[in-house]
């Protein structure tokens, strides 16, 4: 969820269901590009992110949000695309960060998720908020996706001013985070903390009571807790990249535009937009290289600043990001991470925004990384790029993201040759592969299950294609790790672009649920050879 503070004025309160983030990918740069999301943990280097190797890697990703609400886990789990059809989707269109906004009472012991289609993610029952966040995290590494964590809200009931409440703890917020940073503390899918959203102003100067920047209080001066809770998380996991937000008024006050004082009166932005004050005041953290700053970025169809409405708009819109957040990258004091940005694109003017900030961050892997608001189509003030299914994209936002986006790879097997002597698809000899089949789950006119094939041949499979039968009045559900499709009682998975090639001795294991009567896979081939 996000609000803004108008530009000298007073907030206004924006009813939003969430707010949105984008990281961005990897390019060609000097001296190494990393392809896709890189290769183990990231570490900055100057304004850019770069992997273990010192490769350059941009993350172009997206938010997918509801961890943070009453659900407790990802919102769409009750429509009919599965949670990793999703997934899928988002990887095809070539996001490679997935940043997951939660609150603490999705990590409290005994918390239930809620709002699953049961019938379409079976694999899902039962499950904690936890163990769902563990299989999205698992499969969103298969297909070399990266993830970020994000305390959105200290509770369901909404976002807080400061990262502390009456009921939820400064402390509460940090042990949380290092539990996360102890759970996830091997996996390198999971690259960072991004500390508390959305930081804000509140209470009106000179009595106020929001979050500053640089202030010295410490119950209200976010640059000082965010060094708190970053060196708590980095004593427990100092590979994490620490996401540090701005705030909206320095002062963590509104302005008083009715008190005829003009000494009161500050240059406010976005909720958590505002790093204005990073330069003179930066985050230390304790660990080298490890500091992102993740400014928000919103359009009229969250609040109509004034500055949209300004005679040189769109012109004048550089100048105003380079004020909030821009230096920092431009300075080469710290990459940039715009953990949110979005619209609804009702208005001509939000078209442009869109077109002109993307612009702004950079072409290439060199340019400011970031995370769009969102996935979800049900975010009030923005809307996502998935439509009202879950399943179908905006074509028009996506076509403004897309020369941005670098998608992710180093999922799935790799390694050895990448086809035959022509360069076309290899076919194994016969007997050079094995399947075996488990079937997950069953219920009532359905079933799921896993099929794995293992290249027994002494090349690689590039690009690999299984296929199976079926009894007559057995159809396809849906499909994951390959683009599963039936035609008749054929079912054939083909290769995904991130994972074309089957090494000699890799394995693929498809997923699967399936109407009718539980049946086992029958003739299994490995491109067209019998296993």
């Amino acid at each position: 969820m996000f609000r803004p503070t108008a530009l000298g004025g007073a907030l206004t309160a924006l009813a939003t269901v969430a707010a949105g983030v984008f990281l961005a990918a990897a390019v060609n740069t000097s001296p190494a590009v990393a392809a896709g999301t890189g290769t183990g943990y990231l570490h900055t280097n100057g304004n850019q992110i770069v992997d273990s190797t010192g490769a350059t890697v941009r993350l172009t990703g997206i938010n997918w949000f509801g961890m943070e609400t009453d659900n407790k886990t990802f919102h769409g789990l009750w429509s009919n695309n599965p949670w990793r059809g999703q997934l899928d989707t988002m990887a095809r269109l070539g996001y490679n960060t997935l940043r997951v906004p939660y609150s603490n009472d999705a990590l409290k012991p005994g918390a239930t998720a809620s709002g699953i289609n049961d019938f379409v993610n079976p694999d899902l029952i039962g499950l904690s908020p936890l163990q769902i966040l563990d299989k999205v995290i698992d499969y969103a590494g298969s297909k070399g996706m990266r993830i970020i964590l994000d305390r959105h809200r200290p509770t369901a009931a909404g976002q807080s001013p400061l990262w502390y409440t009456s009921t939820v703890s400064e402390a509460t917020w940090i042990n949380d985070w290092k539990m996360l940073a102890q759970r996830y503390a091997g996996n390198p899918t999971v690259i960072g903390a991004d500390l508390h959203n959305e930081p804000h102003a509140e209470g009106t100067n000179p009595a106020a009571t929001g979050a500053c920047w640089g202030c010295g209080d410490t119950t209200r001066d976010w640059r000082l807790a965010a060094e708190r809770a970053g060196n708590a998380i980095l004593g427990v996991q100092p590979n994490w990249l620490i996401f540090v937000e701005g705030v909206s008024c320095p002062s963590g006050g509104l302005s008083n535009v009715w008190d005829n004082d003009p000494s009161n009166d500050e240059d406010c932005g976005w909720w958590g937009g505002n790093l204005s004050k990073a330069g003179e005041f930066p985050v230390r953290l304790n660990v080298a290289n490890r500091l992102v700053y993740s400014p928000h970025e919103y359009a009229t169809s969250v609040y109509r600043q004034s500055w949209f409405d300004a005679p040189g708009y769109p012109a004048n819109m550089p100048a105003i990001w380079d004020r909030y957040f821009g230096y920092l990258y431009k300075q080469n004091i710290a990459p940039i991470m715009m953990g949110e940005f979005g619209s609804t694109l009702a208005d001509p003017k939000d078209k442009v925004w869109l077109e002109r900030l993307m612009a702004y961050t950079g072409t290439g892997v060199t340019g400011m990384s970031f995370t769009y608001w969102s996935w979800n189509p049900n975010s009030g003030d923005t809307g996502g790029i998935a439509l009202d299914d879950w399943t179908n994209v905006n074509t028009t936002k996506q076509a403004i993201l897309q020369p941005y986006l670098i998608a992710p790879s180093g999922g799935g097997p790799t390694g050895g040759p990448t086809g035959g002597p022509t360069g076309g698809p290899t076919t194994p000899p016969p007997g050079a592969c094995t399947a075996s089949y488990r079937q997950v789950n069953a219920w009532p006119g359905g079933f799921q299950g896993e099929l794995t094939v293992k290249n027994t041949g002494s090349a690689a499979v590039n690009p690999w294609s299984v296929t199976w039968s079926w009894p007559s009045g057995v159809t396809l559900g849906s499909g994951w790790n390959a683009t599963v499709t039936q035609s008749g009682t054929t079912v054939t998975a083909a290769a995904p672009g991130h994972a074309p090639s089957l090494p000699a001795g890799g394995s693929i294991t498809v997923g699967f649920t399936a109407n009718g009567t539980a049946s086992a896979p029958g003739t299994v081939k490995l491109n067209g050879a019998s296993c």
